[in-house]
């Protein structure tokens, strides 16, 4: 038999029905879904068997250069927490947590339980929401639009002028897409009770035109998420200079806990 370690996608709050839902899954490498319950909490880790062959410490550093297994294993990780999501309320741990067996994951449920309950409760009735805003910097100004009678300027002083206008045009087009990019953060807060900010996409990971200012992800409760799209809407059509991206609803993937939550990859976690 191939060996398998156990992938970790998250910790959800059990309800009846939840085990029926999850037998009907299938997660990374195309394995079947599984809960591994802590039997004192209404909690179970959501978990499925992976070759250690691919996820053992030193081959998963290996996949992790390569795109096209990297994407697979992150549609596969997404699919299962965002199905689970659907039914009750999931804390999605991070892309390829590994623990060598369903007993150490039952390790680390029981010994991060009051934090599990205590943040599945805080995410209960709440939604994640993602906001980027783009700005598109303003096209050099043509040389008609800056010349000036040659008999007045040298060709030097010509070209010094055009510089500086265009810098200026510039420099004026960053100050207003900055407000108006603040407008937009600041309508979205309204309606969320918490906001994560994310690196700026930049390069292979920027599909879209414009410059990314603003990739913010917002908490909303699942009432609000009209008012949260209204309001970003809004505050974003004050201003031609700018446009913004409205993605969700998510899973709370920004939201899990702070920097170190349970079950981040490690060499503890697959010994």
């Amino acid at each position: 038999m191939t060996a398998t370690v156990s992938y970790l996608y998250g910790v959800a709050t059990v309800h009846r029905g939840s085990y029926d839902m999850v037998a009907a899954l299938r997660g990374i490498a195309d394995a079947p879904v599984r809960l591994v319950p802590d039997e004192a909490a209404n909690l179970a880790a959501i978990v499925s068997s992976v070759p250690a062959d691919d996820f053992d410490e030193a081959p998963l550093a290996a996949h992790l250069e390569d795109l096209d297994w990297l994407e697979a294993v992150a549609r596969a990780h997404h699919r299962v927490v965002d199905a689970m999501a659907a039914q009750t309320t999931v804390l999605p741990l991070r892309l390829a947590t590994i623990y060598r067996n369903d007993d150490r994951v039952r390790d680390l449920i029981r010994s991060g339980r009051r934090a599990f309950a205590q943040r599945l409760t805080h995410l209960a009735g709440h939604v994640e929401w993602g906001v980027k805003v783009y700005f598109d910097p303003p096209s050099p100004p043509t040389a008609s639009a800056v010349a000036t009678p040659a008999a007045e300027l040298s060709p030097g002083r010509a070209y010094l002028r055009s510089r500086h206008q265009e810098r200026n045009a510039r420099q004026d087009a960053c100050q207003a897409a900055e407000q108006a990019a603040q407008r937009v953060e600041a309508a979205a807060r309204t309606q969320a009770v918490e906001y994560a900010r994310h690196h700026l996409q930049q390069g292979p990971l920027s599909h879209d035109s414009g410059e990314n200012i603003v990739n913010n992800a917002y908490l909303v409760p699942d009432d609000r998420a009209e008012e949260f799209r209204d309001a970003v809407q809004r505050a974003a059509e004050q201003s031609e200079i700018i446009r913004v991206e409205i993605t969700g609803p998510w899973a709370p993937y920004s939201f899990v806990s702070g920097q170190d939550e349970p079950g981040e990859m490690s060499k503890e976690a697959i010994t």
